[in-house]
């Protein structure tokens, strides 16, 4: 039973100055979590009670496709981080006990799981094997932001996928990607599937599911038959007019403009027409120069992706010393590898000159200058995406990933499996990760307004939120009581406002709170011989007889 007079439910009518999340200001102001240090949240009853809800789904669904469920310790020996090179990940906790052991604590368990499975597979009659869990994970988080989306201690569901080859990977990836999907149309969400970038997880591919609202952390890359994080992403860039072509480069003096944006404005050109260059050193193989259009951005994700090695910028004496004076550096004439955009095309283009003062135009990529072409840049709205339609940039918070790790786990910590022939290969590896509480937030992300929280009727902490607005002894909260009762007995979850406190109060804090269906029991209603009932999602009001107000609730609730 759950009276709001013996409710731990802290309501506040103001959200945290620090917040700019509609979830972390809503979550705080219904009650749902209080914050205990950076990136550190407690959830309170009512958010525990939507948080289970989602983890409720979650477990139905994996349990469908045949994932087992186990749970596997927080706190691990580093060794197997050691072994598959992840020690070193900044994010990750690390700590000694007081025998000196190196531990960590997990911000995931590929490492544990493929500790387990290497010590119990051993034939290929083990596989194909699916687990998961439901466990805490700790994350080094330098920037927690926007409430329980970026948290230095989270709950997460992570499963995992073991086959004997990539044909059995594909399968599991498949029967993930669906549950996936079920979950997140369960709890109410607008989603799409993307591709994404393997990180951190290594594999050979990987897919990342998107909540689109205001508050994403992410940007995704959207066109008719296309959807790609922006991290990833490829498209064709928008045509630019050029300047006229020339046999050979010409110098153009340009004192003191180092910008794109003053060359540009000071020749009269596009900034497109632009050759923009930025030097970086690269893990291996020293410094190079990379080249975007004018009006791009770098994609370092794809550029680190595409040279397979780490870089960082170059320090601006290194660039004197290699190449020429920062602001006027351009390829033609560099000593140093150049590594071309694919959108860079054309004559009458202009550079830099690798002299003070001094920019070059008429420049011919091919002609005037050797390179290695990428794609490196990060795509803009109005490209065209492979499919030929128009790209669009929307915002979205990450909910879940799934990834094809292949044997990146299983090789360094000896997970193999002997086929019928008594051969020995490693085990083909799958991993998938879904959140709860970024569905949380996403849900509320997606669906508030101005008074507050809107449940879908799945992830509502309880179904029906009962106000009465008389106080204790009077006919009235008779008759609240009576109904609550009522509700209970035939199995709705129900919050019973019973506080001796005004029917502002009441009635704010239950659209804050955003429950599906809100029955008042007042004066004016119960003189009519009815209790007043709303619906969060929607607003339809009824009037409800109250001989019968609990099964026709139940009726509404469609329970």
């Amino acid at each position: 039973m759950t009276r709001l007079s013996q409710a731990f439910i802290p309501t506040l009518k103001d959200a945290p100055a620090d917040a700019e999340a509609i979830s972390h200001k809503l979550m705080v102001r219904a009650g749902l979590i209080r914050q205990m240090g950076a990136g550190l949240w407690t959830y309170l009853p009512a958010g525990w009670r939507v948080e289970r809800k989602v983890e409720a789904i979650i477990r139905e669904e994996m349990e469908a496709i045949g994932c087992q469920e186990m749970l596997m310790p927080v706190l691990q020996p580093a060794e197997p981080w050691q072994k598959t090179g992840r020690y070193e990940i900044d994010e990750l906790f690390k700590l000694d006990d007081r025998k000196g052991s190196p531990l960590v604590l997990a911000m995931t368990h590929e490492e544990a799981v493929t500790y387990h499975v290497a010590r119990e597979v051993r034939s290929y009659r083990d596989l194909p094997l699916m687990l998961f869990q439901i466990q805490t994970k700790e994350r080094d988080e330098p920037r927690p932001r926007a409430g329980v989306l970026r948290t230095r201690e989270f709950t997460m569901k992570d499963a995992y996928s073991f086959d004997r080859d990539e044909e059995g990977l594909s399968r599991s990836y498949e029967a993930q990607a669906g549950a996936y999907g079920r979950i997140l149309d369960r709890c109410g969400l607008r989603w799409y599937k993307v591709e994404s970038d393997v990180g951190m997880m290594g594999g050979s591919g990987a897919d990342e599911y998107m909540a689109p609202c205001p508050a994403g952390e992410n940007e995704v890359a959207l066109a008719p038959g296309y959807a790609a994080n922006v991290e990833v992403a490829s498209a064709t860039a928008q045509p630019v007019e050029l300047p006229a072509a020339m046999d050979a480069p010409e110098k153009v003096a340009t004192p003191g403009l180092t910008t794109v944006e003053e060359v540009s404005a000071a020749l009269k050109v596009a900034p497109a027409a632009l050759i923009k260059a930025l030097p970086v050193v690269v893990e291996g193989r020293g410094l190079n120069m990379v080249l975007l259009r004018g009006d791009h951005r770098l994609n370092e994700i794809k550029l680190r992706n595409a040279l397979g090695a780490d870089f960082r910028q170059a320090k601006p004496e290194e660039i004197d010393a290699e190449i020429g004076p920062t602001g006027f550096i351009g390829p033609v004439g560099a000593k140093v590898p150049v590594i071309k955009d694919t959108a860079i095309a054309g004559a009458g283009l202009i550079c830099g000159a690798n002299q003070p003062d001094t920019h070059l135009r008429g420049v011919q990529p091919g002609r005037d200058f050797a390179f290695e072409e990428l794609d490196v840049r990060t795509v803009e709205a109005g490209d065209t995406a492979p499919g030929g339609g128009t790209i669009e940039i929307e915002p979205a918070i990450e909910v879940g990933n799934i990834f094809k790790l292949g044997t990146r786990y299983s090789v360094p910590l000896g997970a193999t499996f002997l086929d019928e022939g008594g051969v020995e290969h490693p085990i083909v590896m799958g991993s998938y990760g879904i959140g709860p509480a970024r569905i949380v937030a996403a849900s509320i992300e997606q669906r508030a307004d101005e008074r507050g929280i809107v449940w879908p009727a799945s992830l509502a902490p309880w179904q029906v939120h009962l106000v009465s607005l008389a106080k204790g002894g009077e006919r009235e909260r008779e008759a609240a009581d009576k109904l609550y009762g009522e509700l209970e007995a035939a199995g709705a979850e129900v919050l019973y406002d019973d506080r001796d406190a005004g029917p502002g109060e009441k009635l704010t804090d239950a659209e804050l709170l955003g429950c599906s269906l809100r029955i008042v029991v007042g004066r004016r209603g119960l003189a009519e011989g009815v209790v007043e009932a709303s619906e969060r999602d929607g607003g339809a009001e009824h009037k409800l007889p109250l001989e019968d107000a609990a099964a026709q609730a139940l009726s509404l609730l469609d329970v």
